[in-house]
């Protein structure tokens, strides 16, 4: 027999987070424990070179739902996404970032505005920055600022922090943004938001607590010029009818 469906998917995409991974896992699943909302984890394992895949099964005892997935090589932070949410099982799939900028505790305000009426919640830092407990570098904040007026722009997107990493979802009516993604590394949050507007899907964006980690994976050079093309290039896509209704 099938077990039943889980009502919740955490997904944490995860990229050589060996020593941050297994705090995380345990701070999620006292998360659960606490909710009393049956929830799964998916660990996406993108290629890690370290011991992430041998640091989450040492939590698997406290986290008996837990799943963790491989991508077979490093293929990017979006196709980790992708690739959770389209194996995930529960009526809303959330991601969250491995080093949990976001405290798990904020899904709840992001579950609530998706068991009312909204087909995706967007974590916000932008919309009430007093909530930032560790801000990122003023290059790296203002570099933001201008990747997001420039999403807003090409994108005609309303949203003020589109890279946030957390983000839920009703994954019954979204499964369609992740058959159509197609931007695989950090510049496909915006294509996410695109196609749920293109598809009549409902978004909100909700101020969430959050403190920078200084183990982020973001180059600031490479992954910052390829994020503004990816941009560009979802525009295109959608020009070329790559993102058919």
């Amino acid at each position: 027999m099938t077990a039943a469906a889980p009502d919740l998917s955490i997904i944490i995409p995860a990229y050589n987070e060996e020593s941050r991974l297994p705090e995380t896992l345990a701070k999620i699943g006292a998360y659960i424990q606490a909710s009393h909302r049956a929830t799964e984890v998916l660990v996406i394992d993108d290629g890690s070179t370290d011991g992430t895949v041998s640091a989450a099964e040492t939590m698997r005892d406290k986290l008996p739902s837990m799943r963790i997935i491989s991508n077979g090589v490093n293929r990017g932070k979006g196709f980790s996404v992708r690739h959770g949410m389209l194996q995930a099982r529960g009526r809303i799939a959330l991601f969250t970032d491995a080093d949990l900028s976001a405290p798990i505790e904020e899904a709840d305000k992001l579950l609530a505005a998706v068991d009312d009426s909204f087909d995706v919640a967007i974590g916000s830092r932008a919309i009430d920055r007093s909530l930032i407990s560790a801000h990122q570098s003023p290059f790296r904040e203002f570099a933001g600022i201008v990747f997001n007026t420039v999403v807003r722009i090409c994108l005609r997107l309303p949203f003020v922090d589109t890279q946030c990493g957390f983000k839920a979802f009703k994954r019954e009516p979204c499964k369609i943004i992740f058959a159509q993604q197609r931007i695989e590394r950090f510049g496909f949050d915006p294509e996410l938001l695109y196609l749920a507007r293109h598809h009549g899907l409902q978004s909100t964006e909700i101020p969430v607590r959050w403190a920078h980690s200084p183990g982020t994976k973001v180059s600031m050079l490479r992954d910052s010029l390829q994020m503004f093309a990816d941009v560009f290039i979802i525009r295109w896509n959608a020009l070329a009818g790559r993102y058919p209704r």
